[in-house]
């Protein structure tokens, strides 16, 4: 039957009683499977754990620039152990590092999430963080929102200023109103009203008079 198809009989369940075959393009199913398996390799993620080590009395600069490593690496899929290296008499102070540890995990929570919770290691004290990836698609969802009302706002002020700038005085337009219901209703708009009248008497009309 196979030769009649042109395929191929293959054997696919040898321990099977009777035997298990198939009949197919082996060198199509070859090819195939070899496509799967480089697909499956290429989503595969090789996770590399990072290190970023900390000092107790660590100033405020040098903790922003390793924190923002910290969640680089996390926003690229890699884990972070965060170390803190106690020398000295600081070991009699694990408290400190507890609290930087906790402020490390406080700044990265839209990016990543404690796996391993800080733990003494002989003179350190370390922590793992690992990528949230739901943390980090709720953040990517947060900007992209203000994103778009940053930009319908500045669309909305946009178009009012046009409006402001085309449109004439509010003043002018009562005034043009006022002119058209005056002469609609047969009254006739004046320029400035004229001087008033006085009750002086020209010399020359009292001469004639005597």
């Amino acid at each position: 039957m196979a030769r009649e198809l042109e395929l191929d009989l293959v054997e696919v369940a040898d321990k099977a009683n009777p035997p298990v075959c198939r009949i197919m393009d082996y060198g199509k199913y070859k090819y195939e499977a070899a496509q799967r398996a480089k697909e499956s390799r290429r989503k595969s993620t090789n996770v590399v754990v990072k290190e970023m080590k900390y000092r107790p009395k660590i100033g405020h600069g040098d903790f922003d620039t390793k924190t923002r490593k910290v969640e680089k690496f996390l926003g690229e899929g890699h884990k972070v152990k965060v170390t803190i290296m106690f020398r000295g008499r600081e070991m009699q102070h694990p408290e400190l590092g507890k609290r930087i540890l906790d402020e490390v995990a406080a700044e990265v929570i839209d990016t990543g999430r404690v796996e391993v919770f800080p733990k003494l290691d002989g003179r350190n004290m370390t922590m793992v963080l690992a990528p949230d990836k739901k943390a980090q698609a709720a953040k990517a969802a947060e900007r992209k929102r203000d994103k778009e009302e940053a930009e319908a706002g500045a669309r909305v002020t946009s178009d009012h200023a046009e409006v402001t700038d085309s449109d004439p005085p509010i003043t002018e337009i009562i005034e043009a109103e006022l002119d058209a219901n005056l002469a609609t209703d047969g009254v006739a708009v004046l320029d400035p009203e004229p001087e008033p009248a006085t009750d002086e008497v020209e010399p020359q009309a009292e001469l004639d008079e005597a």
